[in-house]
């Protein structure tokens, strides 16, 4: 900036001071007739050495103020401009790892990623091999490559591991809080003993709401009858996606007087979160599926194993239901008829009622013996 300024006061000044001595030296009325005779004067020789020195200077002061124009930025600026770019480079780098890693996570899952990434990590992690006379510069260019191609893979081991925690973390919600719901049972009742898995809310009781009580759970009509009778058949559980501090009490209050049998209670810390939903899920049971049977007025919406399921009508304080002792005759079948696989009986029974198809196919079978009978005694005759 001071080169610059110096130039444009040098090209103001020097002009004015050529002019100056033009003037001084300007051919005066005696020496004209020798100049113009064409004999050179001292005083000619000086205007045009002034003029000369005028151009030049004002030649000169232009150049320095176009170099000046053209010079190139100050370091400062070059770095500012080097530092923004390293920072965008940095930005567009985070934004691309934090795309992939979503798109992964929702394309794939842990043990996806883990194998897909697999022969790159081992690729990525692989010596580049150098020959023996190879150079230090070299031998410098290798590892720094090395050491380059670390670094995708350790991002990639960073994202697993941070994955695979977050993941860990989210089965305490949303899966069932053991693999082993119920305890073991002695290896002699493992082939003998079914088990009847029945709902809470709408299929054994029924929680209203009134603004002048609150709210209030009341039971089914014949409740206390159907778990007596099939607690002597059955190993019973009741599965509720319910709360244990609301399903515990009310359970309690079903259970036989006689204290000799014991009802299960799971509630909704064994339930699967899925969908915004709460499933009951069999295969946490610990019991074969095969002999495990799930009673609900909402089998097909909560349970993720509908195979298994005998849907019913949901209880709304009807006070002539008669859905449970209804389907008791049903369930005393299978506990005396003890098939391999319970879940091939209930396929045959799938879009109908339970209750009203087996009274019907009992009729049937009732008809038939009948008619047997007297084919009999016409033979007999």
């Amino acid at each position: 900036m001071l080169r610059l300024a110096a130039a444009r006061s040098r090209a103001l000044l020097l002009p004015r001071a050529a002019a100056a001595l033009a003037s001084t030296a300007a051919p005066s009325s005696s020496s004209y007739s020798s100049y113009a005779r064409g004999a050179p004067s001292s005083s000619s020789y000086a205007y045009r050495a002034a003029s000369s020195a005028a151009a030049a200077a004002a030649s000169g002061a232009g150049g320095e103020a176009a170099a000046a124009a053209a010079a190139p930025p100050p370091p400062a600026a070059r770095k500012g401009w080097v530092r923004g770019l390293l920072k965008f480079g940095v930005f567009a780098a985070f934004v691309g790892a934090i795309g992939g890693a979503g798109y992964a996570t929702h394309a794939y899952s842990l043990a996806e990623v883990d194998q897909k990434t697999l022969e790159f990590r081992k690729e990525m992690t692989t010596p580049i091999p150098l020959a023996q006379d190879a150079s230090e510069f070299e031998k410098f260019r290798a590892r720094a490559y090395e050491t380059a191609r670390k670094v995708p893979v350790a991002a990639i081991e960073l994202y697993l591991e941070i994955r695979s925690r977050i993941e860990d973390h989210v089965v305490g919600f949303t899966e069932p809080a053991s693999d082993k719901l119920l305890p073991d049972l002695h290896p002699q009742d493992q082939n003998n003993i079914f088990t009847l898995v029945v709902d809470l809310n709408d299929t054994l009781v029924c929680t209203d709401w009134q603004r002048e009580r609150g709210w209030k759970t009341f039971k089914r009509p014949g409740v206390e009858a159907f778990l007596q009778h099939m607690s002597t058949l059955y190993e019973v559980v009741v599965y509720s996606d319910q709360l244990q501090m609301y399903v515990d009490p009310v359970v309690e209050r079903l259970e036989p007087k006689d204290g000799q049998v014991q009802i299960h209670k799971l509630s909704r810390p064994a339930t699967k979160y899925q969908d915004g939903k709460h499933y009951r899920d069999l295969s946490k049971l610990n019991r074969n599926p095969a002999q495990v049977l799930y009673v609900s007025a909402h089998a097909l919406e909560s349970c993720l194993q509908p195979e298994n399921c005998v849907a019913i009508k949901p209880w709304k304080l009807e006070i002539d239901d008669t859905e449970l002792l209804d389907l008791i005759p049903f369930l005393e079948y299978l506990a005396m008829a003890r098939p391999s696989d319970i879940r091939a009986v209930l396929a045959s029974y799938q879009g109908h009622d339970v209750a009203k198809e087996f009274r019907k196919r009992n009729k049937e079978l009732e008809r038939h013996r009948q008619e047997k009978q007297q084919r009999k005694s016409i033979w007999r005759r």
